[in-house]
């Protein structure tokens, strides 16, 4: 039986869920009587739209006519008399002020599933429809003048019967995280006789990270769990720092034959009804700390969990910003079955521990603001496609919900001369010979510069989502000169195709024919990135900040991903089992991220300072636009080099292990080859990065001073 000091494949751990602190909670009623109306919502929909909905697309998605559900949930609104509601909707979106549980329940179709209430304390538990999927936990104090009513006095339990609920918890955290909202508690599960293990080891190699209601040992709350908790961070780095009072681990060990779904002691279940809900279940926590070495050693110490991908300095860089990081956890021993396994599996830990290298950018400004803490809790879903449209349209209808991260459009592609020369298989043809040109270079920049003029392209030089191949043909049938019509005329077919492909010709150039033009679309309309290791995809999303209560205010957010697990074939023709974290963290996406948050904040910028007339501020801010995209469209090839060397490598590092356990020595000789080989090319392209990533901090920072010298 594990007694819990087994090495970390052998310690039986999970995800359970997260703790949220926050300004307010409303009444149980409250949220209850708005999931009502949304779910009544559903209904009138679907029997409005029955006769006209298409069958929805695996990869697709489908929309909802959101000009339809407007007057749909208009009426239901002012049935119920809630104006408020129909004005959100009218106005243009804000995603700070909210209220996190009505962003859940409107946003992604998550409902209130448990509830706690003590004579100080409000808590619900959000949660997706399935039953072992996310778990949110969101917490707050009464404020002095709310008066509850006489049956929920009556069920209020004293704070001190359940230490996680107690109040002090809220202004120890708010104390620590200058007075933010945030994400408190990140809480795990473990097997039986696990806990026990968990307390000796944090006693004897980090006892200053044990708080004082812990120091004897797990608290046992009668038949429901056991349960310890620890400061997750130091303050600064071990042995010359006392613990960071902010965020805090939770570990949950279930009496046997505990009933409830949330394991946390003391959650009332709730009933709740879903209407449309896509299953979610954790994948990843993120940390920005102050010391990264500190944190891994102390989970190494205590849960045994060993770094399994790092992005070294110099790597993730956007402009004069630049942070490291390293994804660490446990090594699960559960490989599942099919991607239907994979999706639910919560025995997978990985974290990924964030440290700035400079005193800008977003990691920097998120510790100097608000300290240490959880910079953002990813899920996985069934179908990100189709999840974040649905998401997107539930915003412009009910008023409420998630706004996403803003990607550039050169992430998914643009149109350029050389491709409207070259075509789409713009390099060689499938002889390997290069192939002959489409069009020739004055055909094509005359063609650029018509669809420049007829907004055929955007001001980035992407092409329009919505405009069809018929309206740019009529455009260019009328706008081509006598000296290219000819040449335009004989290869107008070919021309059109490629102007609508140049639209995701990056993603193309990634999946190829594994995703219809639809979906493609549907990817970047919805700003979704997509990353690749050998035949596994890693599609992500990342919504903008929550908790705010101003605009500009540093905060988490959350993070939607799609694992789609190749299907390899094993020696014996069997499928082989999905490996858990099949696609790996996306070094493409991780740089795409930092450079897309960095991106975000001087788009804020320059409206901002359009809005305020001031014009060399706005100036400035959008030449910081025009840098980090400069800069992503550079660092896209080299990224992808290193994402396929490392995927390539670890693959060969897998083979040397099994080679060696099966006795072929000369197989595992060869792998230690590719090995060898594969690492070799991943450090070249990531001194090609570094290089890039130098550039661009030269540039920006030259940028700087001159607005600097200008002030």
């Amino acid at each position: 039986m594990n007694d819990g000091n087994e090495p970390s494949d052998e310690l039986d751990i999970r995800f359970s869920h997260v703790h949220l602190y926050v300004d307010r909670v409303c009444d149980l009623s409250a949220y209850k009587e708005f999931e009502d109306s949304l779910n009544l919502f559903q209904e009138n929909y679907d029997e409005m739209t029955a006769g006209e909905r298409i069958d929805e697309d695996e990869q697709r998605g489908i929309s909802l006519d959101v000009d339809v559900g407007r007057q749909i949930w208009q009426s239901i609104t002012e049935h119920n008399n809630n104006m408020d509601d129909n004005k959100s909707v009218a106005e243009e979106f804000a995603s700070h002020g909210r209220d996190i549980v009505k962003q859940l329940i409107a946003g992604f179709g998550f409902r209130v599933t448990g509830c706690h209430v003590t004579s100080h304390t409000s808590t619900v538990v959000v949660t997706s429809k399935d039953a072992n999927g996310i778990q949110i936990v969101v917490s707050a104090m009464k404020s002095d003048d709310e008066n509850s009513d006489v049956e929920e006095a009556n069920a209020a339990v004293e704070d001190n019967d359940y230490h996680h609920f107690a109040p002090s918890n809220i202004t120890r955290f708010y104390h620590a995280h200058s007075n933010r909202q945030g994400i408190a508690v990140l809480a795990f599960e473990v097997g039986h006789q696990c806990l026990e293990g968990i307390f000796l080891r944090y006693s004897e190699h980090h006892p200053e990270l044990v708080p004082k209601e812990f120091k004897n040992g797990p608290v046992e709350y009668g038949d429901e769990a056991r349960v310890f908790e620890v400061f997750a961070y130091y303050s600064g780095e071990r042995g010359t720092s006392l613990a960071d009072e902010g965020t805090m681990l939770r570990f949950i060990e279930p009496i046997t034959g505990a009933a409830n779904t949330c394991k946390l002691p003391g959650i009332a279940p709730v009933d709740a009804s879903f209407s449309r809900c896509h299953p979610a279940f954790f994948d990843h926590w993120v940390s920005n700390v102050i010391s990264r070495t500190g944190f891994l050693d102390t989970l190494k110490d205590t849960l045994y969990f060993t770094p399994k991908v790092d992005f070294n300095a110099g790597v993730v860089a956007a402009g004069e910003a630049q942070i490291e990081s390293t994804v660490t956890g446990n090594t699960a021993s559960l490989n599942a079955e099919d991607g239907s396994s994979a999706l639910s599996d919560q025995s997978q830990i990985y974290l990924p521990i964030n440290n700035a290298l400079t005193e800008v950018g977003h990691v920097h400004g998120f510790l100097e603001e608000i300290g240490q803490g959880v910079q953002h809790i990813a899920s996985r879903v069934d179908n990100i496609i189709s999840f974040v449209q649905e998401a997107n349209d539930r915003r412009k209808i009910f008023g409420e919900g998630f706004t996403f991260l803003n990607i550039p459009r050169s992430y998914y592609g643009v149109l350029t001369k050389e491709m409207l020369r070259k075509g789409i298989d713009n390099i060689k043809d499938p002889s390997g010979n290069k192939s002959d040109d489409v069009l020739s270079l004055e055909c094509a920049h005359a063609i650029l510069n018509i669809c420049t003029a007829e907004g055929v392209l955007l001001d980035d030089s992407s092409v329009d989502l919505d405009i069809s191949g018929s309206t740019i043909q009529t455009i260019l049938d009328s706008k081509i000169s006598l000296e290219h019509k000819e040449e335009y005329l004989q290869n107008r077919e070919e021309i059109v195709v490629i102007i609508l492909h140049s639209r995701y010709v990056n993603m193309y150039n990634l999946l190829k024919n594994h995703l219809s033009e639809q979906s493609y679309i549907a990817i970047v309309r919805n700003q979704i990135l997509v990353d690749v290791q050998t035949d596994d995809l890693l599609f992500q999303i990342f919504t903008s900040n929550i908790l705010q209560r101003k605009p500009q205010d540093e905060s988490p957010f959350f993070e939607f991903i799609q694992r789609v697990c190749s299907q390899c074939v094993g020696p014996d023709g069997c499928p082989k089992k999905v490996k858990p974290g099949c696609g790996g963290f996306g070094i493409r996406n991780f740089l795409t991220l930092f450079l897309s948050i960095e991106v975000t904040k001087a788009m804020l910028a320059a409206s901002n300072a359009k809005r305020d007339g001031k014009m060399k501020e706005y100036e400035f801010a959008k030449r910081k636009v025009q840098l980090f995209t400069d800069q992503l469209n550079e660092s896209n090839p080299l990224l992808t080099e290193i994402s396929e060397a490392m995927t390539k490598e670890g693959a060969a590092r897998d083979n040397i292990t099994l080679s060696y356990k099966e006795g072929r020595i000369e197989d595992a000789k060869v792998w230690e080859e590719v090995t060898e080989k594969e690492a070799s090319a991943k450090s070249l392209a990531n001194d090609l990065l570094m290089e890039c990533n130098m550039k661009y901090q030269r540039l920006m920072r030259e940028l700087r001073e001159s607005q600097e010298d200008i002030q």
